[in-house]
């Protein structure tokens, strides 16, 4: 009999190594974090005393107060749209609600080499300005875009998203009798906002906002190109231009350590305390419809970021690609095209296979170490791209250096680089990199199978493998194409991890487009720019697509098409 209750207890699932699994690809994806960690406590650098004495501090200002400026702008942006599309009746609140998120479609660097064309001496609006009003070089001032600011900007234009997407899920789900109790006291539409909304969507603000933060101090293509001074770009001169890989895992630490100190600050901002309704049921949300004044007003505020963050640079880039022809496309483009998406769709397949993994062991022993593990392979989206690459090259030059000296001593022979000068290097660095973005989408599509199948499953003497095979991949298909896709963007967009991993001679759409920027060759940059962004779009429509779905699911609600008219 205790056997055959074993087959139907949740707690008695065949476990074997799949735990190990886990506790394992933990181990080997965390070697980064402690190849940088062990730099920091047993590195000895004389090039680290000159940085700390010199550079350090201006990286340290300079990447402080760019994300000072984008957080405050991301917040500011991202929190008023997000409120106007979910409250508020205005022309175009639909298409608005789905179209604020297409920025996320441009990587930052992208943007930032649109707006330095569009704005520059040569560009179209200075060139425009010079010939409407008859001027000549030094007779007018206009604003440079290269500078801290500039960056700010344009990483504000592009990171917002993060922001709007969380916090317009968070009024969504706010309780209506809240908001309609403080309308019918009396309170202002803005006072209601700033009194009720903005208090009961904090925690999603803040979640918001640490996003927007690390990416932010882990962009590189801006801050380069734009000439600001910040850890990556330290990290990158360090490395290549002084040749010292000690300081720059010493500095890469230093930027990891300010990523924790985001995390851990946004944990103890939640804290203990909740800010979701105690309702049982939610009231349905009827929209205020102010006076002409203020949706004219509300369509300005919800223009202006969708117009800037992806309008114009999109527009700028399809003249450029236009203007630089169709020879522009000849092989070298195909290689470029070959190298990337191969790159990206061999690294997607394995981040899905290792997510299913990670996921499914995660789900079949519930012991802490293998649930910690689980939260370990999937903490690298938080680390910069520079600081997993200086972490991976590391230790992969290392075997490489052991490997061909006793292969040399033995046999006389010589194995080259067989990981750090190779595509190895640089596919690891994306898993573990982009694994967390696979892994979120495995463990929501296990969330939604019910504990019962597994019990079945195992009551009929199903082993694990089996069970994965039989019942869970079946159910998974959509979250393992959603998951394959979104590591095939992030790995087509991102650029630090590249630069330094890539093998010699090969190039990425990303790469090619940053050095013909570097060379201010805007037009050639274009088409592989242009390709990328195109290429990002996939899974905005997949975002913009959940967005207009009505929700129908228990503890969500329904916001009426009526509408209330604001009171003159």
């Amino acid at each position: 009999m205790r056997r055959d209750r074993s087959l139907v207890s949740p707690n008695a699932l065949p476990r074997g190594a799949w735990g190990w699994s886990n506790i394992l690809l933990a181990l080997l994806l965390s070697v980064p974090v402690v190849v940088i960690a062990a730099h920091v406590i047993l590195g000895q650098s004389v090039v680290w005393q000159h940085l700390l004495a010199t550079v350090l501090p201006g990286y340290l200002r300079n990447s402080l107060l760019l994300a000072l400026l984008v957080g405050t702008g991301t917040v500011v942006i991202g929190v008023s749209c997000a409120w106007l599309t979910v409250l508020c009746e205005f022309p175009g609140r639909r298409w608005f609600s789905w179209m604020l998120l297409l920025p996320l479609a441009l990587p930052a660097y992208i943007v930032a080499y649109a707006y330095a064309g569009m704005l520059d001496y040569a560009g179209p609006l200075q060139t425009a300005l010079r010939e409407g009003f008859a001027w000549q070089a030094g007779e007018y001032f206009f604003p440079s875009i290269r500078n801290l600011p500039g960056a700010a900007l344009v990483l504000t234009l592009v990171l917002y998203p993060y922001v709007y997407l969380l916090a317009r899920a968070a009024f969504v789900q706010q309780s209506a009798s809240a908001l309609n109790v403080a309308r019918t006291l009396g309170l202002s539409p803005f006072k209601v906002f700033w009194r009720v909304g903005i208090p009961l969507a904090r925690p999603a603000i803040i979640a918001g906002v640490t996003l927007v933060l690390m990416e932010t101090l882990a962009d590189y293509g801006t801050v380069k190109y734009f000439g600001v001074q910040t850890f990556t770009t330290g990290i990158f001169r360090t490395w290549f231009g002084m040749g010292d890989q000690v300081a720059a895992a010493q500095l890469a630490a230093v930027l990891l350590f300010m990523i924790l100190i985001l995390i851990m600050l946004e944990r103890w901002s939640r804290g203990k305390r909740r800010f979701a309704s105690s309702e049982s049921r939610f009231e349905a949300i009827s929209r205020y419809r102010p006076q002409l004044g203020g949706r004219l007003l509300a369509f300005a505020v919800c223009l202006l970021p969708l117009l800037l963050g992806f309008v114009l640079p999109a527009l700028q880039l399809g003249y450029w690609t236009l203007s630089a022809g169709r020879g522009q496309f000849n092989q070298a483009f195909m290689v470029l095209l070959w190298n990337s998406f191969s790159l990206a769709g061999v690294t997607a397949i394995l981040a899905v296979l290792l997510a299913v993994t990670l996921a499914f062991g995660a789900r079949l022993n519930k012991a802490v170490l293998v649930q910690a593990a689980t939260r370990v392979a999937g903490m690298g989206y938080a680390i910069p791209g520079t600081v997993i690459a200086v972490g991976v090259i590391i230790p992969f030059a290392l075997l490489d250096n052991r490997l061909d000296s006793f292969l040399r001593a033995q046999f006389a022979i010589s194995s080259g680089l067989l990981l750090s000068g190779t595509l190895v290097a640089l596919v690891f660095a994306y898993l573990v990199r982009f694994l967390s973005v696979a892994l979120q989408s495995m463990e929501s599509g296990l969330s939604k199978i019910s504990p019962a199948m597994d019990v079945s499953a195992a009551g009929l003497g199903c082993r694990p493998i089996a069970m994965l095979r039989r019942v869970h991949l079946p159910l998974l298909r959509g979250s393992m194409l959603t998951a394959l896709l979104l590591v095939f963007v992030d790995v087509l967009k991102e650029l630090p991890a590249t630069l330094i991993l890539r093998p010699f001679n090969f190039n990425t759409l990303a790469v090619r487009a940053y050095e013909l920027a570097e060379d201010e060759m805007l037009v050639a940059a274009a088409p592989s720019a242009l390709c990328i962004a195109l290429v990002g779009l996939l899974p905005v429509i997949l975002l913009s697509r959940s967005i207009q779905r009505k929700p129908a699911r228990a503890g969500q609600f329904e916001i009426k098409q009526t509408v209330i008219n604001e009171p003159t």
